[in-house]
């Protein structure tokens, strides 16, 4: 790709590319499958099309869904301090302090870790499901992948997973702990997240998006 300084004056707009980090632009060409552009600036990845990416990102998707699901309903943890055991899911422990004014830290806690992940999977699913099957776009689905892209940054399940990591280290000498299903669940589900964003190529899906098939 061209920098923004070799461009010909006159150029499309489609003809450009822009980097979303650091708002270089360039004349686009688009690389083969297997090949990536990078800002020569910053050095972001802004194309990456891979073979066969959008399958690997539904089946991820469809994965990380019923991962959520699981890790919401089975114990996370059970706890054994002074003969007393308690088993707590990841709900119970994000609404842990529903009662009064802190339910909305419960529940902004209950959003940043179950529910905007779960959101952002089933847009995703919605917005590439036809893509990959060579169907016109969904109704709506410009919005619906814009607005998962937007709530990216709130999708703090890893950030959740750090925080118990700590918590668990000050805790183990208090009380005896036991991972329930929901603790081997979230760990992979933290991975297929990231793996997810990883695979997918936010240029494509935009690009078929914007120049959808008529049939």
């Amino acid at each position: 790709m061209k920098d923004f300084a070799d461009i010909e004056p006159g150029l499309a707009l489609d003809d450009l590319i822009v980097c979303p980090q650091c708002d270089a632009a360039y004349r686009f060409k688009k690389p083969g499958n297997g090949e990536r552009a990078q800002c020569q600036r910053c050095h972001k990845t802004l194309v990456a099309p891979r073979r066969n990416a959008g399958l690997q990102i539904i089946a991820v998707a469809f994965a990380v869904l019923f991962l959520i699901v699981g890790a919401a309903y089975f114990p996370f943890l059970t706890i054994d301090a002074a003969g007393n055991t308690n088993a707590v899911s990841i709900l119970d422990a994000a609404l842990a302090f529903s009662g009064g004014p802190m339910i909305f830290l419960s529940l902004a806690t209950a959003a940043l870790i179950i529910f905007i992940p779960l959101v952002r999977v089933l847009l995703t699913l919605y917005v590439l499901i036809p893509i990959v099957l060579d169907r016109p776009a969904a109704k709506y689905a410009i919005p619906a992948f814009r607005l998962s892209e937007a709530m990216r940054p709130w999708s703090m399940a890893e950030i959740f997973a750090i925080g118990c990591a700590v918590a668990l280290v000050k805790v183990a000498d208090l009380a005896n702990l036991g991972f329930g299903p929901a603790f081997w669940m979230f760990g992979i589900l933290v991975v297929l997240v990231i793996a997810q964003d990883s695979f997918m190529c936010k240029w494509s899906v935009w690009y078929r998006l914007e120049h959808p098939k008529t049939s």
